[in-house]
């Protein structure tokens, strides 16, 4: 059966992130994801999960000024400290909120730096992030976002991120495979998913093109439910999506599949 689990950061935008846990569960989510949770403390969001009885899957490690339109932190050479310590805020929202899964974003090259000190510099990091996380059996994942929704990131394909597990070599380091940035760069969703399921520990999913909810674009969602039903996978499927209208109108895609 599908693990459905609803991306607060994204869904349910027209409330304030503390009111989007009960919404989640009020329309038939059991599991939430958040990009970045860090403003709200560890007892509120814990408070919140017990309350609607929710489970928090994912978050990303804190990514510097990435979202703002920098770099980020964790392929830039010199900014170690500031990783390792926004590693340990993530670990600390992990462990203490029980979540499986913490996705590692790469960051994106600056101007003035040369390719190999920041790939030598991501291996690093993502290795030292992998020692960590799987101390406390934390899955760490790395994520392939497309050049067009954010240039010059440094990991913009599947076959870029195995590069990197490849170079970090931990056993601990799984993919995040997200349909919509795959669709992006012109792979085929489902083919490329199939090709690498054995080391996709999390999925999200946008229709392509827009980003928006299931149905609303050109992607076969229902082959790539199909296909992820009878397989293997026992992670979740995130729904990462921007909703075209208010997010309760844009459900119809999980109603649908779960009958």
């Amino acid at each position: 059966m599908l693990q459905f689990s609803a991306n607060l950061s994204l869904l349910f935008t027209e409330y304030p992130l503390i009111e989007r846990f009960a919404l989640a569960r009020q329309h038939g989510f059991d599991a939430i994801e958040i990009q970045f949770p860090y403003e709200l403390p560890i007892e509120v969001i814990r408070k919140e999960l017990n309350q609607y009885q929710l489970k928090l899957v994912l978050i990303n490690v804190p990514a510097g000024d990435l979202m703002q339109g920098g770099y980020g932190i964790t392929c830039v050479p010199g900014k170690e400290p500031a990783f390792r310590h926004a590693v340990l805020d993530a670990l600390a929202y992990a462990a203490e909120l029980d979540v499986p899964t913490v996705n590692l974003l790469a960051g994106r090259q600056p101007p003035d730096v040369d390719l190999l000190p920041c790939l030598q510099t991501l291996a690093a990091n993502v290795r030292l992030a992998c020692e960590l996380f799987s101390l406390q059996g934390i899955t760490p994942v790395i994520e392939a976002i497309n050049g067009h929704d954010m240039p010059g990131f440094m990991i913009q394909t599947i076959d870029q991120a195995q590069e990197l597990r490849e170079a970090v070599q931990h056993d601990a380091l799984g993919l995040q495979f997200d349909c919509y940035h795959v669709a992006m760069t012109g792979d085929p969703v489902l083919t490329t998913l199939q090709q690498n399921l054995p080391h996709i520990a999390h999925i999200q999913f946008a229709d392509w093109p827009g980003r928006h909810e299931p149905g609303t674009g050109l992607m076969d969602f229902s082959g790539i439910f199909r296909f992820l039903e009878t397989s293997d996978y026992a992670g979740y499927c995130g729904a990462e999506y921007r909703p075209s209208q208010v997010t309760s109108q844009t459900l119809g895609w999980m109603h649908a599949w779960k009958g």
